[in-house]
């Protein structure tokens, strides 16, 4: 049982399982950092520091705090979007966009072909 659970923890998916966690918990510090240092006071240069939390009504002797709930949603529209920005920059980085190859086209057919072809896939004619 001990050799089954080594060769369960050591598998990839395990694994890579944890090592996701410890990057998503590392990821979401920097969400934060982002939401709460940079976008927060900028937004403030603007909009005062605009708080709803204390934003409520009584209703059948309940008390609903809806400004809370508007707090949060403007939360969790900021994080989304530093979520976007971050991902968007990080495939922007990786993704290189590919080379283009030399098109030309064929004298007889007119078809677009490969800048380095001698014949023509199409017409089968020889090329200049």
């Amino acid at each position: 049982m001990l050799k089954e659970f080594k060769e369960f923890a050591i598998k990839g998916n395990a694994l890579e399982l944890a090592v996701g966690v410890v990057i998503g918990a590392a990821f979401g510090q920097v969400v934060s950092s982002l939401v709460n240092d940079i976008l927060n006071p900028f937004l403030s240069l603007f909009t005062g520091h605009v708080d709803f939390s204390n934003l409520k009504f009584d209703l059948w002797g309940q008390s609903i705090r809806y400004g809370s709930f508007l707090n949060a949603s403007v939360n969790f529209l900021l994080v989304s979007f530093a979520v976007y920005i971050l991902i968007r920059r990080v495939i922007r980085i990786r993704h290189k966009p590919a080379e283009v190859p030399d098109m030309k086209s064929c004298q007889f057919c007119k078809t677009p072909i490969d800048g380095a072809a001698t014949r023509c896939p199409f017409c089968t004619s020889q090329l200049n």
